[in-house]
C-alpha cells in the first residue's frame, strides 16, 4: 500500500480536496488540533475540516480546489458563528489573491500544509463553545464506533 492509497475518497470531494483535506489535518495534528472532516454544524451545512486543540480553540477550514469551486459557494461566512478562526486551504497552484483576506490562508497538497496567513480570532461565548464541542466529540466517538463495529454502523444515531 502506498501513502497515496491512504486517501479516503467518500464521493464528496474531489481527489484535489482530498489531498488536501490530508495534508491540513497532518498540519493540525503535529500543531496539537483534533480533527474530523466533513462535520456537521447545527445550521445543516458541513464543515470541511473541523480542528480542536487542547485548550478548546476550535477552527474551521473551507477547503477550495479550484476556482469554479471557490466562486460557486458564498456559505463560508456562516461558519464563523462556529469556530475562534476561520481558514481557507488550497492547493499550491490556486490563486490566492482571490481568497477573501478576513479568513486565514493554507496551502497544502497530500503531504502537508502551511498557514500563510493568520486570521483574527473571532472567540465563541462559552456556551456556543460547549455545543460546538459536544457534538465534535460525539461525531467522533460515533466515528470511531463504526470502524471498530462496522456491523452496528447503520444502527447507530446519525451524527447530523
Amino acid at each position: 500500500m502506498t501513502d497515496d492509497e491512504l486517501i479516503i475518497y467518500d464521493g464528496r470531494q474531489s481527489e484535489t480536496a482530498a489531498a488536501v483535506q490530508r495534508g491540513v489535518s497532518r498540519m493540525l495534528s503535529m500543531a496539537g488540533f483534533a480533527t474530523l472532516p466533513e462535520f456537521p454544524l447545527v445550521s445543516g451545512r458541513r464543515a470541511d475540516i473541523f480542528a480542536v486543540n487542547d485548550k478548546g480553540r476550535i477552527w474551521i477550514i473551507e477547503i477550495k480546489s479550484s476556482v469554479t469551486d471557490f466562486r460557486a459557494d458564498n456559505k463560508w461566512p456562516e461558519y464563523w458563528d462556529y469556530c475562534d478562526q476561520l481558514y481557507f486551504a488550497v492547493p499550491p497552484d490556486l490563486p490566492q489573491d482571490i481568497l477573501p483576506g478576513e479568513a486565514g490562508l493554507i496551502v497544502a497538497d497530500a503531504w502537508g500544509a502551511e498557514i500563510l496567513r493568520q486570521p483574527e480570532p473571532q472567540l465563541l461565548a462559552a456556551a456556543r463553545r460547549k455545543a460546538v464541542t459536544l457534538r465534535f466529540a460525539r461525531a467522533a466517538a460515533l466515528r470511531l464506533h463504526s470502524v471498530y463495529d462496522p456491523r452496528v454502523a447503520g444502527l447507530l444515531r446519525n451524527e447530523d
